[in-house]
């Protein structure tokens, strides 16, 4: 498989951060949260996911993936 520096260089990251909390899951999402928490409290923008997804509004889309 190719290596691919960015790609080395996320999980390095990632590998890191979960290495500061002894790879305890809880804890790495509680960090995560408090961190978007804290992003969003400086102003940055924050963009939340519909409910549901959008309902096709023509029958094209309605059957265009259905034999997939």
């Amino acid at each position: 498989m190719l290596n691919d520096e960015i790609i080395d260089e996320v999980r390095a990251i990632r590998e890191a951060h979960a290495a500061k909390f002894n790879f305890d899951l809880w804890a790495i999402y509680e960090d995560l949260k408090k961190s978007e928490a804290e992003r969003i409290a400086a102003g940055h923008p924050y963009v939340s996911l519909p409910a549901f997804p959008p309902m096709p509004n023509s029958a094209f889309q309605r059957t265009r993936f259905a034999r997939r």
